[in-house]
């Protein structure tokens, strides 16, 4: 039998229903988990195994930005959207993505042996599209925290985020993990002045880090490997474009593409960004905090 369940992240409240046996494969979602029907619901997510009716689809364009990523096909249908969901570049399709223009509303067909691989996808995409215009991030980062404060480590998959992240813990005993993969970002304003808040999500990729917790951003790292270890800020133009590239959104709806730009462009302007080139090791890590803490 089919329930719904409500789930807080980064503040925005979200619902999932599905099949009892379905739910229960949701583990990194019950720390986001609340018991009590939230009065706005930020879009609900209706699982099922029977076939869409979609017809007339439109197809727009195929993300297939890395190997190692899913493959996600987008189609208009009429004033709605389509997302034809594969593990892999070249693999089959396992889940159908139906939403609303708005992507308040969406309903999911799945292949059961893949029911937690396309949930997880379907409630990320929606997440993403759904928060944009509220001064929020879903980002492709690991985030370590150290002194209160979280430390974003932006790159490609491969670069050693995670490995990155994991020298933190070694070479500081109070560092901890935040979020290995698909942290939060949201972005406020105290009486005029930014504040960047960063959030743990149910979105953790192979690192199993599911907390609901959150901190202020000290600073945003982006790595690349080298034979050594060297950071440097960025000037603004560089780090616009990197945050850019390791925010989920989607190309062809301008509401969503117009409110992630304005988001990077005033957070930017009171977070620092670096780059670091990097070897896998605690002195990276070393390198690393010396730069993120001595911002002029």
């Amino acid at each position: 039998m089919a329930q719904r369940r409500y789930y807080r992240v980064a503040e925005h409240v979200f619902s999932i229903e599905a099949p009892e046996e379905m739910l229960v494969q949701l583990t990194s979602y019950e720390p986001f988990r609340i018991w009590d029907k939230p009065h706005e619901v930020r879009f609900d997510l209706t699982i099922g195994i029977s076939p869409l009716a979609v017809e007339d689809r439109e197809h727009v364009f195929t993300d297939v930005s890395d190997d190692d990523m899913p493959r996600i096909e987008v189609y208009r249908v009429k004033q709605n959207w389509l997302f034809c969901i594969a593990m892999s570049k070249e693999g089959p399709v396992c889940s159908r993505l139906l939403t609303t223009a708005d992507f308040r509303q969406a309903w999911l067909e799945i292949d059961t042996q893949y029911a937690s691989f396309a949930i997880n996808n379907a409630a990320m995409l929606l997440y993403a599209f759904s928060t944009a215009h509220l001064s929020t991030l879903e980002m492709h980062a690991a985030v370590a925290v150290r002194k209160g404060k979280g430390y974003l480590f932006l790159g490609k998959s491969g670069t050693g985020k995670s490995t990155h992240a994991q020298q933190w813990m070694k070479a500081f005993d109070d560092a901890w993990l935040l979020n290995d993969d698909n942290p939060i970002l949201r972005l406020y304003q105290d009486d005029g002045v930014n504040r960047l808040v960063v959030y743990g999500s149910p979105w953790s990729g192979k690192t199993p880090c599911y907390k609901n917790l959150s901190v202020e951003v000290g600073a945003i790292v982006k790595l690349s490997q080298a034979p050594h270890n060297e950071a440097r800020r960025l000037k603004l133009p560089e780090a616009y474009a990197y945050m850019l590239s390791s925010a989920s959104g989607l190309k062809v709806v301008p509401e969503v593409m117009d409110s992630l730009y304005l988001t990077i462009s005033r957070l930017i302007q009171s977070t620092p960004v670096f780059a670091l080139e990097c070897l896998p090791d605690t002195d990276a890590a070393q390198v690393c905090w010396t730069a993120v803490t001595n911002v002029n």
